[in-house]
């Protein structure tokens, strides 16, 4: 099989060796990849759609790429796998080639991101015991159902009694480098619950040192069965697995990532820093095509996007029912049985600037990581500067993204201004507790929380 193909996709690069000078002038700044054949991992999740979309609509194979698409069990074996070469590039949480690369958790890995693969895409969903203690709490709508979003501050008398009960409230998360942990954590804080201390220089990795919340790390796929057990109160995923506990009858989601940190960035695409030197061609050929795809999910409204869910259903990318993915691709979610709410960039895959790798985000992910302990001894704002740069290659993303605009197959307003975009989006204020946030003054950011380490504290 593998000789076969190998054979097949040698025959193919000889005939597309003859068209390279054939080729639209922006593709012709792209050389030939140096690597064809390609294996790329990923998470069943539906935000690795645009993997899968440009695998479909053989927008890869238009690179001259030969691209197989394989599911990991986890996120730990997917890095691991990436940093072993074992994979040629995968699916990857927004904030992980940062903690990987500066070493959090002891797992250190040397990756690289040139591209962001959607914007928001995650929710909290508690067990249908915790959201009726919590409806109480909470605020409603002239209607009578609940105002979203929902602050923790709700939660916080349900974890208080079950606490006083002298049993621990545990909440599900999944990935200690994860998007997930630190929405999690922001959302808990700023209801004033304390999510938990790492303590790397005592040896203790588990996020929960002082914690009135008690994170675990599960699996996507597992998240719902999990909870249903009893093991888990509630957690903090993303597609379709919040909706699935909505179908099975077991949870509610009461706040979406969108409403924590709006348009924030979910998953990038991530390689190893030595192949994306060895192979800058075929990295900017992957580019390519994934942004076509990314363009393709948000074109016309979303107009594809039942298309999509159909692709995602197959059991080789996501494999939940169709209805259940359809609920937040197509630009609504569900809550409660019956609580249909618009939420038209609960996904986004392109619109927004959603695939530029802007080092603000990455410096804010590593803010969360200072202030939860992952990275335990303070660091001067020079430092999340020079990391974010080391990591976050939005030059190599230009470079795709011009060529695209070059050959004709994207305009040049489908992206953001080159020629004045600095890597910096302006301050953001608009998270779930009001706070600002200017990816140029880091330290300023982490002290002005209550709830967190600040200054020259240590875990």
């Amino acid at each position: 099989m593998n000789g076969k193909r190998r054979t097949g996709s040698g025959i193919v690069a000889i005939l597309l060796a003859g068209l390279w000078g054939a080729l639209p002038a922006g593709a012709e700044e792209v050389g030939p990849p140096e690597k064809l054949d390609l294996k790329l991992g990923f998470i069943k999740l539906t935000d690795m759609a645009p993997l899968a979309i440009a695998k479909e609509k053989h927008f890869f194979f238009d690179e001259g790429l030969f691209v197989d698409l394989e599911a990991q069990s986890n996120w730990r074996v997917l890095q691991n796998r990436v940093a072993r070469g074992e994979l040629d590039g995968a699916h990857m949480l927004a904030g992980q080639p940062i903690g990987a690369s500066i070493g959090v958790g002891g797992n250190k890995s040397d990756i690289v991101t040139a591209f962001s693969m959607d914007l928001n895409g995650n929710a909290i969903t508690v067990s249908n015991d915790v959201w009726e203690a919590m409806r109480p709490n909470v605020p409603k709508r002239d209607d009578g159902k609940p105002a979203h979003p929902i602050s923790a501050t709700a939660l916080k008398p349900v974890v208080e009694e079950t606490r006083a009960q002298g049993e621990s409230f545990d909440m599900g998360m999944v990935y200690p480098l994860s998007t997930h942990n630190y929405e999690i954590r922001y959302w808990l804080a700023a209801g004033g619950l304390h999510p938990g201390f790492y303590e790397p220089q005592k040896g203790d990795n588990s996020g929960r040192s002082g914690a009135d919340v008690r994170l675990s790390v599960t699996p996507p796929p597992q998240m719902p069965s999990t909870m249903e057990a009893g093991t888990i109160q509630g957690y903090c995923v993303g597609e379709p697995w919040n909706q699935q506990a909505v179908a099975k009858g077991i949870g509610v989601p009461v706040v979406t990532n969108h409403d924590i940190w709006p348009h924030n960035p979910e998953k990038v695409f991530g390689v190893t820093r030595e192949w994306a030197e060895e192979n800058p061609n075929t990295h900017l050929r992957l580019l390519r095509a994934l942004i076509r795809a990314a363009h393709w999910l948000d074109e016309n409204g979303n107009a594809n996007r039942e298309e999509a869910v159909g692709i995602l259903s197959d059991s080789r990318y996501v494999g939940a029912d169709e209805e259940v993915i359809a609920n937040s691709m197509t630009g609504t979610f569900e809550y409660e049985p019956g609580d249909v709410r618009e939420e038209p960039d609960f996904n986004v895959f392109f619109r927004h600037n959603a695939n530029y790798p802007y080092y603000s985000d990455a410096i804010w992910f590593m803010t969360q990581m200072r202030r939860w302990g992952q990275i335990p001894e303070p660091k001067p704002d020079d430092w999340y500067m020079e990391k974010a740069r080391e990591v976050y290659k939005p030059a190599i993303y230009e470079k795709a993204a011009r060529s695209l605009v070059a050959d004709g197959t994207l305009e040049a307003s489908d992206f953001p201004d080159f020629d004045t975009i600095d890597g910096f989006k302006p301050v953001q204020d608009d998270f779930i507790d009001g706070r600002a946030y200017n990816g140029r003054r880091p330290n300023a950011y982490i002290n002005s929380f209550d709830i967190g380490l600040s200054g020259d504290d240590t875990p």
